[in-house]
């Protein structure tokens, strides 16, 4: 099969099972069914449909009431807690765009994103970090309220009223004001609201920022249609019975596109519940996962990893887990074939992008899987496989390609970036289809193998090498945890590569693991030199940061 010179799709018929319709509606909808059906369990406390939405509506009359309208910039920066349901869904209901920010930002690139955004209205929590950062841009910045939430209000009476009493230096001091609220005091009377119509098809629902391929961050426009859909695929997925009978763990950030589709509205258009905590803790994870009997875990290597590293894990009863989804970034072998035998849970690998709305592809729940791939193209996805030289050309038959999708979910465009051209879509075939930068092969079954990523490989001595297949081999090395291989500059060649390493409680040298490796690879793959490290850099979501290592080392 020429797989690079036609569009692979997904062969089941979609359209006629999928709904398109704002979040609001579909959350709407969800509450008609069974609105006393867990939402989310956050910390021994569970918030049904109804209350999520009762409160999402409140916070959407009060935006309103507050001159928010359809179309403004509503910020959320907030880590995992409840109100961020209640503030995300309410935001759309007003017909705001919400606009997810990392709890983990500095002043700088908050302010940043804010003014980029035109963000009039950000939500927080009183965490003294969270607050002083938002407090902070709220002066600096053009950014009109603050809206606080309080932490103790959202836990048990009991654990409230200990954080309150015992905990108050956890407690940020709030300078309350007519532009700093009190999360309470923006909500409305919803009895008395008309919110706005929403238009599903064309209607920007959310701004997720991220990297891109090139520059600073860019804040990918997504609407109520490529996430409704996209949630809607993520589903489709799922062949374990009743839907509304699962229950996720809820470890990934909310603020991140992945959590947002396989977590939050995932959860929300199948009835779903999400066992949630504020931020990845193996051990509270653990804890979590034997208290709710949790059903699926969306989440990244390196949670997984640390998973197997900590000591409670082996006696935690987890057989309630009928699957783990890996995405983010590439699973080592040894991890995904680790984990398996140690918890006796099938981990399934999958891909998605920002500018995808979170899911593109992924292995099945049951039945033939591929371990190194990303699986097969979820409902209503097509890629095509472009020339690594010359993206309006298709790729060589037989070679790798640069992947580009068309589907549903993807976005509209880059925030305030009209001149977005070829550097991010194509059009072929009378479609527009988005260039991811990851080299791919699909086999003759439609698994979709990542080979690398068009900007990390190294060009040495008019060779491309990629990098993770260097990795790949040193990961089976059993002294090998971690590795990130990048290109060094080389006078004669150009560049070389160079592993970054951290290592397992296995005692080796980098002379010695140099020596291994390169006795294993090609002539141009071989390392000038092997770093051992304490710990390599990661993002916000855990995955290993290439770009940040090569920032570090200046190159």
């Amino acid at each position: 099969m020429d797989v690079n010179s036609y569009a692979y799709h997904h062969p089941t018929p979609w359209d006629a099972q999928f709904q398109l319709a704002s979040l609001p509606d579909l959350l709407a909808q969800t509450v008609a069914k069974a609105p006393q059906a867990p939402f989310l369990h956050f910390l021994g406390k569970t918030y049904s449909y109804r209350d999520i939405h009762e409160e999402a509506k409140r916070f959407a009359a009060g935006l309103m009431a507050r001159g928010i309208e359809p179309g403004d910039r509503v910020g959320l920066f907030l880590p995992n807690v409840p109100i961020y349901a209640s503030a995300y869904y309410g935001a759309m209901m007003a017909g705001a765009v919400v606009v997810n920010f990392s709890p983990l930002y500095t002043v700088e690139e908050l302010s940043w994103q804010v003014a980029d955004s035109g963000t009039r209205l950000l939500v927080t929590l009183d965490v003294p970090e969270l607050y002083a950062t938002a407090a902070e841009v709220l002066e600096q910045s053009q950014l009109e309220t603050l809206v606080v939430g309080s932490l103790a209000d959202m836990l048990p009476w009991y654990k409230g009223l200990a954080l309150k009493t015992l905990g108050r230096s956890k407690v940020a001091k709030v300078g309350y004001s007519k532009t700093t609220l009190g999360w309470a005091d923006t909500l409305g009377d919803a009895s008395s609201a008309t919110f706005p119509a929403i238009d599903a098809a064309h209607d920007i629902a959310l701004l997720q920022y991220t990297g891109g391929t090139t520059g600073r961050p860019k804040g990918a426009m997504l609407g109520h249609s490529q996430l409704a859909m996209n949630a809607q695929q993520t589903a489709g997925l799922n062949p374990f019975g009743t839907p509304s009978q699962e229950v996720f763990m809820g470890a990934l950030p909310f603020f991140h596109v992945f959590a947002n589709t396989a977590l939050l509205n995932h959860a929300m258009v199948t009835g779903a519940s999400i066992a949630m905590v504020p931020r990845f803790d193996a051990g509270q994870v653990l804890d979590t996962i034997a208290k709710y009997k949790t059903t699926g875990f969306p989440g990244v290597p390196t949670m997984f990893q640390a998973l197997l590293d900590h000591p409670k894990l082996a006696k935690t009863d987890i057989s309630s887990i009928k699957v783990c989804i890996s995405g983010g970034a590439p699973m080592p072998a040894p991890v995904h074939d680790k984990f398996e035998k140690v918890t006796g849970v099938r981990v399934v690998e999958g891909y998605g992008l920002t500018e995808s709305s979170g899911v593109v592809s992924a292995n099945p729940y049951e039945g033939v899987r591929k371990k190194g791939t990303i699986g097969q193209l979820i409902m209503g996805t097509e890629v095509i496989f472009l020339d690594k030289e010359d993206p309006e050309k298709l790729a060589p038959e037989g070679e790798p390609g640069e992947l580009a999708v068309h589907g549903p979910q993807i976005m509209v465009g880059y925030w305030n970036k009209p001149e977005t051209g070829n550097d991010t879509f194509v059009e072929r075939d009378g479609k527009r289809w988005l260039r991811t930068g990851d080299v791919a092969v699909m086999d003759e079954d439609g698994f979709l193998e990542i080979v690398d990523r068009i900007k990390d490989m190294i060009a040495v001595g008019g060779f491309k090498v990629f990098p993770s297949q260097v990795e790949d081999v040193l990961l089976e090395n059993d002294a090998v945890k971690e590795v990130l291989v990048i290109g060094v500059p080389d006078e004669y060649l150009g560049e070389r590569p160079r592993a970054y390493v951290t290592l397992n409680d296995v005692t080796a040298t980098a002379d010695e693991l140099c020596e291994w490796l390169n006795a294993r690879v090609g002539k141009h793959e071989r390392v000038e030199s092997i770093v051992i490290r304490e710990e390599l850099p990661k993002t916000l979501v855990g995955k290993l940061d290439r770009k940040a290592l090569r920032a570090e080392l200046g190159i």
